[in-house]
């Protein structure tokens, strides 16, 4: 396991799965560990555990390494995050000491509000390629592994677009070799990894490798790709609440959503520029859930606010506010206010969890290049070019577990029902 950020969210991952070896702790919010699925008719009650059900990797025999800009081991990184129980810490103090950051490639052009030591040094972009794809080859041979997973949860960089350099593979090694100011940090793990045939998940909301370039290398090398940016806090709420209203057909006139955090998420969220890459991610949900297009009278109109305040003595505790402007019947208006006050790595934690069995199992599969089946687990969720992405938080499981279906051979849930009063 090769998280990118020993940060909050890292921490509290890989301080979770040394609490659950231990068995001090459950593994609440984790499909993989804690979830069923149907198989066959209602009749039948066949429901297993999904971890039954499916080949996954045992908690035991993750290994963990990572990059971070700071130096402080994970016992310290987890305790300056300040998101888990000091007494909880204690307990797991001697694995999460064992590990280490490794330098880690970082520019601050893409990254404004944040600054570290521990960083790699290279001639271009291409040798700072091969210093990580170095790491990752000396980590796998040291711990005797047998594949590995990586996954980005680094800070978000500076909103980004394709350009040229994205299109083809040539042009994205060419780009490496001349430090192509297009190819941001995040670009350059996520070309390591899938060179080496590594699976890949981007937990941040930046461009990163849903990029023709690295989508086509992944197919090539048989590496699985996943993203973007967790669906955990507001956004998780409203893949909830949003497809609700469109099945009963209330109009929305307005979705205003606030955020607080104090975390340093929430300080790199501060600049201008990484802010807009969150808030196109956050933004995207419900146009595609509601669908204004096939429903103009209800949603064509609709007012939609997204803000990110940085406040500092929240630190990880993240309030979500959001008021929610409805009409309905003979055009009455409604409002619907919610406050969701959230842990933010507590939630992302099992989903990385969940990310990296999913994601080694789909590669022991044969299964390589965009999973969109595990769109479930992110706010912008990679797709190929010519569809629209599923946001309906409800359809995305229901594709999750129809694709575990797939790949074990039972029939697929459709729903329908009326073979039951045949």
């Amino acid at each position: 396991m090769l998280l990118v950020g020993l940060g909050a969210v890292s921490t509290t991952f890989i301080a979770g799965v040394h609490a659950l070896r231990k068995k001090i702790a459950a593994p609440t919010g984790s499909l993989t560990q804690m979830g069923t699925i149907r198989l066959g008719k209602r009749t039948e009650g066949r429901s297993p555990l999904i971890r039954d059900f499916v080949p996954l990797a045992e908690l035991d025999d993750l290994v963990f390494g990572g990059w971070d800009i700071f130096e402080e081991d994970c016992y310290e990184a987890a305790r300056t995050a300040g998101v888990l129980d000091p007494a909880l810490l204690e307990k797991i103090r001697p694995e999460l000491q064992s590990i280490q950051p490794w330098t880690a490639v970082f520019d601050q052009q893409y990254v404004k509000r944040l600054s570290g030591s521990n960083v790699k040094r290279g001639a271009s972009k291409r040798e700072l390629a091969d210093q990580v794809i170095d790491d990752i080859r000396r980590f796998k041979a040291d711990n005797g592994l047998e594949r590995l997973v990586l996954i980005w949860c680094g800070s978000t960089e500076v909103f980004m677009e394709e350009s040229p350099v994205h299109q083809s593979l040539a042009a994205f090694e060419a780009g490496l070799d001349r430090s192509d100011p297009a190819i941001p940090s995040s670009m350059i793990y996520a070309y390591a990894a899938i060179r080496e045939g590594i699976p890949y998940a981007n937990a941040a909301p930046n461009l990163s490798a849903d990029v023709p370039a690295l989508t086509a290398l992944a197919v090539q090398t048989g590496a699985p790709l996943a993203g973007k940016d967790l669906k955990t806090g507001q956004t998780l709420i409203k893949t909830i609440v949003a497809p609700g209203l469109k099945a009963r057909l209330l109009g929305v006139s307005g979705w205003y959503s606030t955020n607080i955090l104090g975390n340093r998420d929430g300080e790199v969220l501060d600049d201008p520029e990484s802010f807009k890459t969150k808030e196109e991610s956050k933004k995207s949900v419900l146009d595609y859930i509601l669908q204004p297009d096939l429903y103009p009278t209800l949603y064509d109109d609709l007012h939609h606010v997204v803000r990110i305040n940085y406040y500092p003595p929240r630190g990880d505790n993240k309030e979500g506010w959001d008021n929610i402007d409805l009409v309905g019947w003979l055009g009455y208006p409604m409002q619907l206010k919610i406050n969701f006050l959230c842990r933010d790595s507590v939630l992302a934690a099992p989903i990385v969890l969940d990310l990296v069995l999913l994601l080694d199992l789909a590669q022991r599969a044969g299964m390589s290049g965009i999973q969109e089946w595990l769109s479930f687990y992110f706010k912008s969720p990679i797709h190929a070019p010519d569809i629209y992405p599923e946001h309906d938080l409800f359809i995305q499981l229901m594709k999750l577990k129809n694709t575990l279906r797939y790949l074990r051979g039972e029939e697929l849930i459709t729903h329908l029902g009326l073979e039951y009063y045949d």
